[in-house]
């Protein structure tokens, strides 16, 4: 059998240790692919924190509320544009139509349901 030939013990120790540098480069490679965060991209999403809010409703102080319950409230007409809310970061209370993330709520909330005759 010639030396030079693809079947040579050299050429095959030659090729498995190539395989084994490239399976372990491929492997890195991934990992480190698998841990990048790139903006914009579809990066697995880290929960957030739970958000709470506190309303005033009926003159009185009423939560915690999840985004769940207080969408409920809205959608019930027991809060609205003029409601004040309070979350934490907040120094102050703020009425409903001045905090973006309770007006998303509002958009959300489906209007009400109306059968046609």
């Amino acid at each position: 059998m010639n030396e030079d030939s693809f079947f040579s013990i050299n050429r095959l120790v030659e090729f498995g240790i190539s395989l084994a540098v490239a399976q372990q480069m491929v492997q890195t490679m991934n990992q480190a692919m698998t841990n990048m965060q790139v903006p914009g991209a579809m990066n697995p999403m880290q929960s957030a924190p739970q958000q709470f809010y506190y309303a005033i409703i009926e003159g009185k102080q009423a939560g915690p509320f999840s985004e769940q319950e207080l969408s409920r409230l809205i959608a019930e007409k027991k809060v609205v544009k003029e409601t004040y809310i309070w979350k934490p970061g907040l120094a102050n209370w703020e009425i409903a139509e001045k905090l973006p993330e309770v007006l998303k709520l509002v958009a959300l909330a489906p209007p009400p349901f109306k059968q046609n005759q």
